[in-house]
């Protein structure tokens, strides 16, 4: 699918590693075990979504993650990508999944302050009632259709993408 943007310091907090006790370690090494750490916790975040993703892999250099792995549908790919994507300590993600049963891509859409999924629902579909759609394309990544925060990206499908 390609490179995405997120909020850097929105979303979901993920346990960040803590710093080495036993012995003194050079910045670089700090930063190698800080990325494997955090890698680590988005596999987590991802797994305990039930998306179905076989041969999960990601990889954190900083900000941006790299994640490898097959997808059932062109859904959960994009689920998974959002679930990382929609952390506190991730900037950027690059999606390098295959999908088994190919399918259209959704929009991707970033909440601003003031949304809520009925006006977004309006903006896609042209009804403020259809947000439910919305809704269920996000879950299991919302709980709740009302619990939604500026700078979250969320997945809008059936629509073709704006020019």
């Amino acid at each position: 699918m390609g490179l995405f943007d997120f909020i850097l310091g929105k979303g979901k907090k993920v346990k960040d590693a803590p710093a080495p006790q036993a012995r003194q370690v050079s910045p670089e090494e700090f930063q190698r075990i800080r990325d494997a750490k955090r890698a680590e916790a988005l596999v987590k975040e991802v797994e305990e979504l039930g998306l179905g993703i076989e041969e999960l892999k990601v990889e954190v250099h900083g900000s941006q993650a790299v994640v490898f792995g097959k997808a059932p549908t062109q859904a959960a790919r994009e689920k998974a990508v959002l679930a990382i994507g929609n952390t506190d300590i991730i900037e950027k993600v690059d999606d390098r999944m295959d999908v088994v049963a190919a399918e259209a891509q959704a929009v991707f859409y970033t909440v601003k302050s003031g949304d809520t999924l009925s006006k977004i629902a309006k903006e896609f579909y042209g009804k403020a009632m259809e947000y439910p759609k919305i809704f269920e394309a996000n879950r299991p990544l919302l709980s709740d259709p009302d619990k939604i925060y500026p700078g979250q990206v969320l997945r809008i499908p059936g629509v073709e993408p704006k020019s």
